[in-house]
């Protein structure tokens, strides 16, 4: 039996739902939106999503732990214990866009198991777009499987990165100015989806230097599976070090080096 035909049901089911309460308060005027601990926002919409997520896994009756943005889980700072799997969810991916009406949020899902991500979702309702993959399965996207671009050269392709405001070190400012000047193209635009479009074949490279756990799971194996590299700054697979540089393999190498 494969990760899709194993977990397949629950994250189609679970997207489904998040795409339901999502679309309820986007653009209706209706959204409350606080401010967390670290200034970030969040609003009933997030908070609905991961309690609907948790109720559900709860009653699957599957031995999953859940791990998510906005009511936390167990050991967030690494991968669950061996022998253990668990849900990894974003609710809402992009509040801040969501909150003020921009249609480039989403929700992101990622299961876990044995340290490695095997199966992973991502909805973007208002774009009317859905990215999944399960490990040794393929990358797909509304139907269509997806497979990165055969750019061979940084110069010859397009780079996206993360945002670089305030909250941002100088160190982070500059290593995505070097990636965005040696690209042919060079754009930042924030969140989920510029991994998806290194996944699409439409970028190069994209890259987040501040992330969370739950910002980054599904990235990583839809990117992966779509013939692409995901890695941190220093190479290693995992996204539990804060950074995620997603590629179309053939220039991961050049974009690491210049990042170091």
């Amino acid at each position: 039996m494969g990760y899709r035909d194993e977990y397949g049901t629950l994250l189609e089911e679970l997207i489904q739902q998040a795409d339901a309460i999502a679309t309820r308060f986007f653009r209706t005027g209706e959204i409350r939106i606080e401010k967390k601990n670290d200034g970030s926002a969040v609003t009933q919409a997030d908070r609905g999503v991961e309690e609907m997520a948790r109720a559900k896994v709860a009653a699957s009756g599957m031995a999953l732990d859940v791990l998510g943005e906005e009511m936390g889980g167990e050991n967030a700072k690494g991968p669950a214990l061996t022998g253990q799997a668990r849900l990894i969810i974003d609710p809402i991916d992009g509040t801040e866009e969501f909150s003020r009406g921009i249609a480039t949020f989403g929700t992101l899902l990622g299961i876990e198991r044995d340290g490695e991500i095997v199966a992973a979702m991502v909805s973007a309702p208002a774009l009317s777009m859905r990215w999944w993959a399960y490990r040794g399965e393929g990358a797909w996207s509304n139907g269509k499987k997806l497979h990165v671009s055969n750019v061979e050269r940084l110069n010859s392709g397009m780079a996206f990165t993360g945002g670089t405001g305030p909250n941002s070190n100088r160190a982070n400012r500059e290593k995505a100015r070097r990636l965005l000047d040696a690209a042919r193209y060079g754009r930042s635009f924030g969140g989920f989806w510029k991994h998806m479009m290194v996944a699409e074949g439409a970028i190069e490279a994209a890259l987040d230097l501040h992330s969370k756990p739950w910002d980054l799971a599904p990235a990583a194996l839809i990117v992966e599976e779509a013939g692409g590299r995901s890695t941190d700054l220093t190479g290693k697979r995992t996204i539990y070090s804060g950074s995620l540089v997603s590629t179309n393999g053939k220039i991961h190498d050049e974009v690491l080096a210049l990042l170091k």
